[in-house]
């Protein structure tokens, strides 16, 4: 519709965007979800840590399942992606294609990117579950297996010892790069009986249902390879517009899931803290009906 402005843009159709545009639909609001297809979720093969799914799901259903919901409630979906975002007078213009879209708030879930570890055929390893990046979310599945961490610069010692929870046999695997890690730390790893490998990986291979990680032409086989490198997180549409993030880029929020910039909103992987399903889900309930708040009341009108 030529000239609409709409109640809501949410950039990002994981879990959270999704989760928003469901809640957003059903306050019978004017909202539109436009995603770029590149959720991480579609990463994961089968998640058991989301409540009430008890025989587990994997990403790409749950997106499914999602998507389907919030369409029966009439939110509207555009396939694409926000290249710019800017704030004119009392709504906010989006640049998607060769279109524009205006609305009065906006929902930022555009998530991040977990950083690679330089393994051939990434994407079928993580499929397979040789290859993970939380702990949190799917250690349980990897109990009493022989577990390796990919971890340098600031290693995530914390990490390590929830991971040293699940298995007897726990290597942090630098790749020959610097850690910076304190004596005190260090300490810790070595009381908790987690080996450090400094020398570099020379490659990694998959044998069978192992990875090998090649070390002075010496294969050290493991189950399963957690990645701990980082996140790069996809907040620049916000920080353009002087929203403030921490040092990674990861978006600081108020309460409501406000941002520092007037009538912004952001949930998820997008925002700093804890990156799970459900706390997606739950900072978008929280956005979304903050949103619905600040819009002015909507009077029932009988057909």
């Amino acid at each position: 519709m030529p000239g609409q402005i709409y109640d809501c843009l949410i950039i990002g159709g994981g879990p959270a965007g999704l989760t928003a545009a469901t809640y957003l639909g059903r306050f019978r609001r004017q909202v539109i979800l436009v995603d770029a297809g590149e959720s991480r979720a579609t990463w994961i093969p089968r998640t058991h840590n989301l409540i009430g799914y008890t025989e587990g799901i994997s990403g790409p259903a749950l997106l499914e399942r999602m998507g389907a919901q919030m369409a029966e409630y009439g939110a509207a979906f555009k396939a694409g992606e926000i290249t710019a975002l800017a704030r004119e007078g009392d709504h906010f213009k989006a640049v998607f294609g060769g279109e524009s879209l205006a609305a009065r708030y906006v929902l930022l879930a555009t998530g991040g990117l977990d950083v690679e570890p330089e393994i051939p055929g990434i994407r079928d390893a993580v499929k397979a579950g040789l290859v993970r990046y939380c702990p949190i979310c799917d250690a349980f599945e990897a109990a009493g297996r022989r577990i390796a961490l990919i971890s340098y610069g600031k290693c995530r010692v914390k990490e390590a010892l929830l991971l040293r929870g699940y298995t007897a046999d726990l290597t942090v695997l630098t790749t020959g790069r610097q850690m910076h890690l304190a004596d005190a730390d260090r300490k810790l790893l070595e009381d908790a009986g987690v080996k450090i490998v400094t020398h570099p990986v020379e490659k990694f291979s998959r044998e069978g249902s192992a990875i090998a990680a090649w070390t002075s032409g010496q294969p050290h086989l493991f189950e399963v390879i957690y990645s701990a490198l980082g996140t790069r997180f996809r907040s620049s549409l916000a920080t353009k517009l002087g929203a403030q993030a921490d040092e990674d880029g990861a978006l600081l929020v108020r309460d409501h899931q406000r941002t520092t910039v007037a009538g912004l909103y952001a949930a998820g992987d997008v925002v700093h803290g804890l990156s799970q399903i459900s706390i997606a889900a739950a900072q978008a309930s929280i956005a979304a009906t903050d949103i619905n708040n600040q819009l002015p009341p909507l009077r029932w009108r009988s057909p």
